[in-house]
């Protein structure tokens, strides 16, 4: 199955309309445990997680959440996704096996993504490939004193087959869409990830922090040269590249 938090790397530019505005100020904190049928044990980096909410705004640098260890933080800001990237590791591999990137700037990196209306519409509309998310009415569970919802994200391998997953979440925090979610509306407050080969990871709300956070909380840290996505995507495929030939010798 395909890792729920990896869909949408790389949305394209542009900006929708927005939905009306959630007014949440807090943090949510979760619990990451093993659920699949096998079981392992959670690096303690990942063994919990938080994210920072201030209106629309969503902040994080939990390592489940970034999904790489090579992601300081991101920030969703409404439709807008910005990952504060460092590659000094392998900018430094690269330059050891004589490797020169066309790109000659900073190896801290702020990639900026934005959604445009086309990839919003496709988040709610049924499709036979990629993924779509439904929304079941009349289902909820209570998350950490939080009343969830839920919803399905079909999500279709390359044979076309269905592999479901489900999320519980709120509308009445975050942003109307939330990329850290797949597309998902406002936070996700519980839903799993497979690992493959029986290994699978549950997120969890264990509590929610309403008030504390303020508009200078969700700030980035400085000191990150800003990219486009179209300028970082290039960079990706070039370093791809050059570590695949660098493997095959």
């Amino acid at each position: 199955m395909k890792k729920i938090l990896v869909i949408a790397a790389f949305a394209v530019l542009s900006m929708g309309s927005l939905l009306a505005q959630n007014t949440f100020k807090g943090s949510i904190i979760y619990s990451v445990t093993s659920t699949g049928e096998t079981a392992f044990t959670v690096p303690e980096q990942m063994a919990t997680a938080e994210l920072k909410v201030y209106d629309d705004k969503v902040l994080t640098s939990s390592v489940v959440f970034t999904n790489t260890p090579m992601i300081n933080s991101i920030l969703i800001d409404g439709h807008k996704q910005f990952a504060c990237w460092d590659l000094s590791m392998i900018f430094m591999y690269l330059s050891q096996n004589d490797v020169e990137l066309d790109y000659k700037g900073s190896s801290k990196i702020l990639a900026k993504s934005e959604l445009t209306q086309n990839n919003i519409d496709s988040l709610t509309i049924p499709c036979t490939e990629g993924y779509y998310i439904e929304y079941v009415d009349g289902e909820t569970k209570t998350i950490a004193g939080i009343t969830a919802k839920k919803a399905v994200l079909h999500i279709f391998d390359d044979e076309g087959a269905d592999h479901p997953v489900v999320v519980w979440y709120s509308d009445e925090m975050g942003p109307d869409v939330n990329m850290l979610f797949n597309g998902v509306k406002g936070i996700g407050l519980e839903y799993s990830t497979d690992l493959g080969e029986g290994r699978q990871l549950t997120l969890t709300a264990t509590e929610v922090k309403k008030g504390k956070v303020k508009e200078v909380d969700m700030l980035l840290p400085s000191g990150y040269e800003e990219l486009s996505e179209d300028e970082f995507k290039k960079l990706f495929e070039q370093i791809g590249e050059e570590m695949k030939y660098l493997q095959e010798e």
